[in-house]
């Protein structure tokens, strides 16, 4: 109970998650007694962050970084927008098409968020769109990015389940291709009564193959690490440091838009990011450590399936508590803490690990732009000055579409699992 109770005494006060999950776990430890607490604590930690998959997520948000950095954000927008911005909300299913590219060049939720927000919603906002409603369509498809390859989010899940990170990638293909397509669709059925503006003129095929020339590199990175992945010639470690050599070429010699002395920036910025992850990841081995000593897993374990056998009344129960509890704590920390109390679940109701998988990526993704306090709401709110209540009145067509969305992924596993089965794995 007094764990519980720090816990949430210092997420209300607004101290750094990873601070507080430590915290928490010391006390609880300091709790336990024995004189080997100053050692315990320390080898946790380490154990907790001596995974070697872990070091693909600094490599993959250096990779973005860069391709940030050298222009590529205009150039994959262009080409989105000559292929549907024709259309009645043309820039709003940009939006959507952009976030499907760009997942392969960021993975995160919060970057694609804080990188739109700065671009395409205040385009939108001149073009005749209300800016809560271009934030709305912003947040509603920054959950692209880490639910297509590369996701940090599943390197993560795949490192502590011992899951193929190359099957959850092929997982999340079809379920981050969705998303954008209820999204459209939600932005198509909603268009004319909101009056959203439309283009007249479609682009030419040639017009087309010329934007498409200007981003087609950029283009190919998610390709290239699936690619190496799925072929078996590379680890997801691997390919990422193949998808950083492949954005310095390109930034340095090919679009010529990266000076070398800019690197030193990108490479402090990928340590305060990885360096917030690994603390976080640290913090909560301790305090899941605590828990397995304490048997919380266990009697959580027992609370759930004491509610119902049923598997379906089983699997919405752990949907529900996935995008309760992400949208009021860092969804990495509350992955490390809930997948091993979580995951068993799922096996006693028969769940295959990738279907297991995806349901808890992209139930934890969806909770990132979920009002009131989702993480995307409040970087677009920072970056644009809109109010979060604004911006959530509009979001809710587009997280209930999603929400639903989930809902069939997770009760439709020979549906979800097609690609990867059909990929081997």
């Amino acid at each position: 109970m007094t764990v519980a109770i720090i816990l949430l005494v210092l997420l209300l006060a607004g101290v750094p998650i990873g601070v507080t999950l430590g915290v928490a776990g010391l006390v609880g430890m300091y709790a336990l007694g024995g004189t080997n607490f100053t050692e315990l604590a320390p080898s946790k930690m380490f154990n907790g962050l001596n995974i070697f998959p872990f070091l693909a997520m600094p490599l993959f948000i250096l990779a973005g970084e860069i391709m940030n950095h050298t222009g590529i954000t205009s150039r994959v927008v262009a080409f989105a927008q000559g292929l549907v911005g024709h259309f009645r909300g043309g820039l709003a299913h940009t939006n959507m098409v952009a976030s499907v590219f760009f997942a392969g060049i960021t993975g995160a939720a919060t970057a694609d968020a804080a990188a739109f927000g700065r671009t395409l919603v205040p385009a939108m906002v001149k073009e005749g769109y209300s800016r809560p409603y271009a934030c709305a369509v912003t947040a509603a498809g920054s959950i692209i990015g880490p639910t297509i390859p590369p996701s940090g989010l599943m390197v993560l899940y795949g490192s502590l389940m011992g899951v193929s990170i190359g099957g959850l990638f092929a997982t999340g293909v079809l379920p981050g291709v969705l998303i954008c397509l209820v999204c459209m669709i939600i932005i198509a059925v909603s268009g004319r009564a909101k009056g959203l503006p439309k283009h007249e003129r479609r682009q030419s095929l040639r017009e087309l193959g010329r934007l498409f020339r200007r981003s087609f590199l950029a283009l190919v990175m998610p390709v290239l690490i699936l690619g190496t992945i799925l072929l078996g010639i590379a680890t997801p470690t691997e390919a990422a440091a193949i998808a950083v050599a492949y954005a310095l070429v390109l930034g340095a010699f090919v679009y010529r838009s990266l000076q070398w002395r800019d690197l030193f920036a990108m490479l402090v910025r990928t340590a305060q990011i990885s360096g917030v992850i690994y603390l976080i990841i640290g913090a909560a081995a301790i305090l899941g450590w605590w828990l397995s000593f304490e048997r919380v897993p266990q009697a959580l374990a027992e609370l759930v399936m004491g509610v119902s056998q049923n598997p379906d009344i089983v699997l919405l129960l752990i949907i529900g508590l996935l995008l309760v509890v992400g949208m009021v704590m860092d969804i990495n920390a509350m992955l490390i803490i809930l997948a091993p109390v979580l995951v068993p679940l799922t096996q006693q109701i028969g769940m295959d690990p990738l279907h297991a998988g995806i349901v808890f990526v992209l139930a934890l993704n969806i909770s990132l732009m979920s009002p009131p306090i989702g993480a995307c709401l409040f970087v677009l709110s920072s970056v644009t000055g809109e109010r979060v209540g604004r911006i959530a009145y509009e979001l809710m067509p587009f997280l209930i579409g999603e929400v639903l969305l989930l809902l069939l992924i997770a009760y439709a596993p020979a549906f979800t699992l097609w690609v990867p089965r059909a990929l081997g794995f």
